[in-house]
């Protein structure tokens, strides 16, 4: 074989190889929501997006992919028991389709106990379904000898309320810090990941009420 087609060869290798390899980090946009569709992102300084430009936060990311309303609901530091406090009022003043609950993180740098935890989740899943709102959770890691998984009561609940999960992009995020600002928190690159995963999600998952 000569060497120019070794070369075209090895260039359509690397081209798969790097296709492929990305195709979890991105939005394929294939199907859309109503043009009405109010989605909540409720959450931690995760959710808020500290550390980066406020349009590079994943509820900003999410928006611009679906092409909806994202509210940015997040709250710095906060704690499950705090968030399931505050969520009926949020839910209240916005009204939403759909919300997304990424909370969790506080909780599990605090070493506060699982139970507690997934009990304050599953109180917030509860009372958004009990307003025929469609739930996405997503799973928070915590450091578990020296690598970042994500707690497994998170899939629990998802399985239990028959809701959808993203329970791996905030794992990889965690684990690479090319993807951090700072030892938590996602930088541009590491919200693209998220969002590009809860597009994906919503849009295979969720089915419009047209009642709204």
């Amino acid at each position: 074989m000569s060497f120019l087609k070794l070369a075209i060869l090895a260039l359509i290798v690397i081209f798969a190889f790097n296709y492929f390899n990305n195709q979890e980090d991105s939005y394929d946009g294939t199907l859309s929501l109503p043009i009405n569709t109010k989605i909540v992102a409720f959450g931690d300084s995760i959710t808020l997006g500290n550390g980066v430009d406020s349009s590079k936060n994943y509820p900003s990311l999410l928006s611009d992919l679906l092409q909806s309303e994202v509210i940015n609901a997040g709250v710095s530091g906060e704690l499950t028991k705090q968030g399931l406090e505050r969520l009926p009022g949020v839910l209240k003043r916005y009204k939403p389709q759909i919300l997304i609950i990424c909370e969790g993180g506080n909780d599990l740098m605090r070493s506060k106990k699982f139970d507690s935890i997934k009990a304050n989740l599953a109180k917030m899943i509860e009372i958004a379904q009990k307003q025929k709102i469609f739930v996405v959770l997503v799973g928070v890691p915590y450091l578990e000898y020296l690598r970042f998984s994500t707690a497994d009561f998170y899939d629990e609940l998802a399985q239990k309320y028959n809701i959808p999960i993203d329970d791996t992009s905030l794992e990889k995020i965690e684990n690479d810090d090319s993807l951090k600002v700072d030892q938590v928190h996602p930088n541009a690159k590491g919200y693209k990941i998220l969002s590009n995963s809860l597009a994906d999600i919503i849009t295979q998952n969720y089915t419009p009420n047209f009642t709204y």
